[in-house]
């Protein structure tokens, strides 16, 4: 059964139910609620901000709550505020510190620069195909279709993206893309595009918090009225009373054991939180691979699973085996190691399993071919990074294995609108799923972030009216807010043995043993018995330093990957067929009976799982995709 909320585990460790029931109206009165609680009214009208231990909080009233404050926030933010609505952004963070800056090789538009015969049904076509066809077709399109604009006003606000000699910016292969149609700058895109929107954000005045983190949304299940949290650095309590909240929080691939995040996000909170908002959740099953992660003790445990960006394959890079051979050959002859991400991977765990990988445990990355100064002109911090760590990779071979990177799966939403099912409640960017089917194309996560953000915020700011200005908060608000922070005080409390830390790394270990590249209907079982023994382990949780430490972070953390962890278990195991990201082994064929989405939904026996089928892609994008346009690998060579 599922679990959820940071409310879950209390100074005993006990579990508490996923709350499915409606608890009355939020806006009911709170009476009832304080007087079986046993708690003093004494929360002031204006929430003055002191610690909650003793119950009081800040009370913050923004017209829209944007929660996530990486591309896809920010981009939501810009649209918002260039429409005259103010929001408020919140990050985990500091402002500027997201996960963006991590997604280095390039952001994909069909400009055609280089290859003026791309366009946007091409792009939409290579997507559909690399995500098996279980996109949604017309969310793709929204994308392919906006993304030449959306990079052109880019440009504009000042992102420096690398120029040809005619002055048209640059584009570069990415593995399983017909055309060059991969924008970049050096092997830093994804910082230099949040630089940018942070840039513009501030230009625009665009409020916002850092070192918030929002532990439970404020919903009867069918309307999101704001949301519940705390302040990360003074530990005070922060009830955000709104009517719209953006969820745009990131993915659940840090679960992971090897992963290219860092360990303090993208833990599935805006999962957890929108499936117990009564948001749907979809594609779980689908967690990414990329091919190229660092590993081995030569870079340390603090680089280990990092990735390695697929700009080193994009220019020419190649992947050999222990024994020297160069072992993409046998398993994509056309495109080698631009091959799409699921291909790849699989190939490198199957030449380590076999036993042609390094002492490491991977295999070998080599672009000494290339020159040396091209090399340190197009990928600047890999070689920089490398650097750092004693390796030259102009002149010697990095080692790499694959490592968890992004979650397909996530939130069900409509892309016309980002609209959740729960009046109120947005989402955007990794959080949701829909875009990427059952394996990203490499490039479309920055892609994502800003044409669906955009969207998103033209909507939104299209419903916001004059009441959504300082809405007044209700008695029966606070009281469920008052009911969470008694959870958290009593979480940071806990007293056990046992350590958030170490239960996260044990589930980590869980899922890379039994949800990874490789799995099959037994491991996966097996993965849910020993989730239940590892969730029994929290009756004994132990949070050091209160309610500022790293320790109640990760607390909190935990009980957020507990439920997404388990939805994805689930899911894996009701889709019987190998398709893109999800192999299984005991069923290793892609079966036409199984082109459609698992939706998770939350319900009084904990999660339920119904199938929808997909709808068709429009007749453009069909003669795109009966073209069989394709990468040819060899003009690399």
């Amino acid at each position: 059964m599922l679990h959820c909320s940071a409310g879950d585990l209390n100074a005993a460790g006990t579990n508490i139910v996923l709350m499915t029931e409606k608890p009355s109206d939020s806006n009911a009165s709170a009476d009832s609620t304080r007087t079986a609680g046993g708690v003093e009214d004494r929360i002031e009208a204006d929430g003055s901000p002191e610690s909650f231990d003793s119950l009081e909080y800040e009370v913050v009233t923004p017209p829209v709550l944007v929660i996530g404050a990486g591309a896809a926030g920010a981009r939501v933010a810009i649209e918002l505020a260039e429409s005259g609505v103010e929001p408020l952004v919140i990050g985990k963070r500091e402002h500027g510190d997201a996960h963006t800056t991590w997604a280095a090789g390039g952001v994909n538009a069909a400009l055609g620069s280089l290859d003026p015969e791309d366009d946007w049904t091409v792009h939409t076509a290579d997507t559909l195909t690399e995500g098996h066809h279980l996109n949604d077709p017309a969310a793709v399109e929204l994308m392919a279709r906006a993304m030449p604009d959306r990079i052109r006003e880019l440009a504009d606000w000042g992102m420096p993206f690398d120029r040809t000699d005619d002055g048209d910016i640059d584009q570069r292969y990415f593995g399983a893309q017909s055309y060059r149609r991969t924008c970049f700058v050096g092997d830093r895109t994804g910082e230099a595009m949040l630089d940018t929107l942070i840039g513009r954000v501030r230009e625009l005045e665009v409020p916002h918090r850092e070192n918030v983190m929002i532990t439970r949304l404020l919903s009867d299940g069918d309307r999101v009225d704001g949301a519940i949290g705390f302040d990360m650095e003074a530990g005070t309590g922060l009830l955000f009373r709104t009517n719209h909240v953006v969820l745009a929080a990131g993915g659940f691939s840090a679960l992971y054991h090897r992963h290219s995040s860092r360990e303090d996000e993208n833990n599935g909170d805006a999962q957890a939180l929108a499936l117990e908002a009564g948001a749907r959740l979809m594609d779980l099953e689908f967690v990414q691979f990329h091919p190229t992660g660092m590993v081995g003790d030569r870079y340390g445990e603090e680089w280990d699973g990092r990735l390695v960006t697929e700009a080193v394959r994009g220019e020419g890079g190649r992947l050999y085996n222990a024994d020297g051979e160069r072992f993409m050959e046998r398993y994509s002859p056309d495109q080698m190691e631009l091959d799409a991400r699921d291909v790849v991977a699989r190939a490198i765990a199957r030449e380590v399993r076999e036993g042609r990988g390094t002492e490491e445990g991977g295999v070998y990355l080599d672009i000494t071919h290339r020159d040396a100064e091209y090399v340190r002109e197009r990928l600047p911090s890999m070689v920089e990074r490398f650097e750092s760590l004693g390796v030259d990779i102009t002149a010697e071979s990095m080692t790499v294995a694959p490592t968890a990177h992004y979650t397909m799966g996530g939130v069900d939403i409509d892309f016309r609108t980002g609209e959740t099912g729960v009046e109120g409640l947005y989402a955007v960017g990794e959080t949701v799923a829909g875009v990427h089917g059952a394996n990203r194309l490499g490039g479309n996560s920055l892609a994502e972030t800003v044409a669906i953000g955009q969207r998103v915020g033209d909507h939104v700011a299209s419903v916001v009216t004059e009441t959504d200005v300082d809405p007044d908060v209700t008695d029966g608000q606070r009281a469920l807010a008052e009911r969470e922070f008694r959870a958290l005080r009593a979480l940071a409390a806990s007293d056990g043995s046992v350590s958030p830390t170490r239960l996260l790394s044990d589930l980590g270990e869980l899922l890379w043993d039994h949800a990874g590249i490789l799995r099959d209907e037994a491991g996966l079982r097996d993965g849910l018995t020993e989730l239940e023994s590892l969730r029994a382990r929290t009756t004994d949780l132990r949070v050091d330093g209160g309610l500022t430490s790293k320790s109640f972070e990760y607390a909190v953390d935990l009980s957020m990957a507990l439920v997404v962890a388990e939805a994805m278990l689930r899911a894996a195991i009701e889709r019987t067929e190998s398709r893109g990201a999800h192999y299984r082994t005991d069923v290793p064929e892609t079966e036409s009976d199984w082109r459609m989405n698992l939706v998770l939904a939350a319900d009084t026996e904990g999660v339920s799982i119904s199938r929808r089928g997909v709808a068709d892609p429009s007749p453009p994008v069909r003669e795109a995709l009966n073209e069989g346009y394709e990468l040819d690998y060899h003009h690399l060579e």
